[in-house]
């Protein structure tokens, strides 16, 4: 117990850490934690210049992770994110030596992922879901812990190709980062303009985060519990409504372990109902498909998985 405690600690003081140089973004903070200490990658949806990059650049220094940023551009090839093999010469014998591509660090920035090509976005695939890289016949392994953040324009704006759903699958989290308020906005400028940010702590390591995901996992979570996560994802692959593809079972392998994070960030050692229905909006937006009468009526991911949840909860 002293042990889930100290590393309940800590994670509240790395929190902290990270939003002393995010005005307004608390849950934004918040929900990238609960994907890290669940093991999963994490898309941040939202317009540009809104702290998207930043908050990344922060987790790293926190964590004291190896950090890479890929630019994800319409002419970025594959190679130029997995990394590929060159000739090499050795006196008279001429052989093939890998070369690793940025992909290869403990916390990847995946920056504007969606101006780059399908093909381009695929070749993460392998890594986000596996921690792996094959190429050619070769198949290398990734550091640990090994986390995939990636930043998304609004899929209206002009130069954006739309994820593949199979990609979009293997983020445990889509979070939509909104405009700040004028306050909030305000905040914003006093902490930037004329003056020098300070640079955050290091206040957790690469080893601590991986005791913690190991702690995490050994959190217990009841049958009733596994039974709404059930229900919650069977709800979405009902007939009529607005959804016209329903979540994955990836989706309840994702709320499983997130609600157990939750337990973990709250000072709790089992995980809840509201464990749950807290994480279903960032696990099951990304998953759902809505049909053409949700879209002609205006209706959002997040208001049709508001409805399952006060459907089965009642």
């Amino acid at each position: 117990m002293s042990d889930v405690a100290y590393f309940q600690q800590k994670v509240m003081e790395a929190q902290a850490e990270i939003g002393k140089g995010l005005i307004g973004q608390t849950e934004i903070v918040r929900q990238t934690l609960l994907a890290m200490l669940s093991g999963g990658n994490v898309l941040l949806e939202g317009m540009p210049g809104l702290g998207k990059t930043h908050l990344v650049r922060t987790i790293s220094k926190v964590f004291d992770l190896p950090f890479k940023r890929i630019q994800f551009t319409p002419d970025l090839m594959p190679g130029d994110v997995t990394g590929t093999k060159i000739i090499v010469k050795k006196g008279e014998e001429t052989g093939f030596r890998f070369e690793p591509g940025p992909i290869f660090s403990s916390l990847v920035l995946a920056d504007e992922i969606n101006r780059a090509t399908p093909k381009t976005q695929s070749a993460l695939l392998e890594a986000m879901q596996e921690h792996t890289v094959t190429v050619g016949t070769d198949t290398y392994k990734m550091p640990e812990p090994f986390m995939v953040l990636a930043t998304q324009n609004p899929i209206e704006q002009e130069g954006t190709y739309p994820l593949p759903e199979a990609q979009l699958d293997r983020f445990m989290f889509k979070i939509l980062v909104g405009f700040p308020t004028k306050e909030e906005l305000k905040g914003i400028l006093n902490l930037t303009e004329g003056s020098v940010m300070e640079e955050p702590k290091t206040v957790m390591t690469a080893e601590e985060l991986m005791e913690t995901k190991a702690l995490i996992n050994q959190i217990p979570i009841a049958d009733p519990v596994i039974d709404f996560i059930l229900n919650l994802v069977a709800a979405t692959h009902e007939k009529g409504g607005y959804i016209r593809e329903g979540a994955s079972p990836r989706a309840a392998q994702a709320l499983v372990r997130a609600a157990k994070a939750k337990a973990f960030m709250e000072g709790r050692i089992n995980a809840s109902f509201d464990d749950v229905a807290y994480a279903a909006y960032p696990v099951l937006r990304h998953r759902i498909i809505l049909n053409f009468d949700a879209i002609s009526e205006g209706v959002t991911e997040d208001q049709v998985v508001a409805g399952i949840i006060a459907k089965i909860t009642k």
